[in-house]
């Protein structure tokens, strides 16, 4: 079984409370169900977080440097300002894709640039929370990929 990062953002704590028109009525602790159930249908296990703490997404992703054999991330907000995820992420030799439930290129112009994309492997945006599990199949599609080679 490889363990795949489940990584979200701030504000994704208010998910299916603040703005559900943008973002879902689906809370972040259906989205978690959903991600496990899918990661055990494909054998994979999920370690899900959210924060709304820079540094805590920072150790997470150092910390799947030892364990991990993907990440999942929604970075939200942090998506647009933060190089010190980017270069967290640029040490995670493993598959990264970046997931965001909303089209961010129909939003407003600051949210179009996203410092993630530049290692991401994949980015997902604008399929609602589906997002997420599109991102865990690919995610364990690249990890049965490098286990092949």
């Amino acid at each position: 079984m490889s363990l795949i990062y489940v990584l979200n953002g701030p504000n994704l704590n208010l998910l299916g409370k603040r703005q559900p028109l943008i973002y879902g009525h689906e809370t972040l602790a259906d989205v978690e169900a959903d991600c496990r159930r899918l990661a055990s249908e494909l054998g994979h296990e999920i370690r899900f977080h959210q924060s709304n703490r820079e540094y805590e997404i920072i150790d997470w992703i150092h910390e799947a440097r030892e364990d991990g054999a993907g990440i999942v991330i929604n970075p939200a907000a942090f998506t647009h300002t933060s190089v010190a995820i980017l270069d967290a992420l640029n040490t995670f030799e493993q598959p990264v894709i970046e997931v965001h439930i909303s089209n961010v290129h129909k939003r407003e112009a600051f949210r179009h640039h996203s410092f993630v994309s530049h290692r991401a492997d994949g980015v997902i945006a604008g399929l609602g929370t589906e997002g997420y599990l599109l991102a865990i199949r690919r995610v364990a599609s690249l990890i049965t990929s490098a286990e092949t080679k």
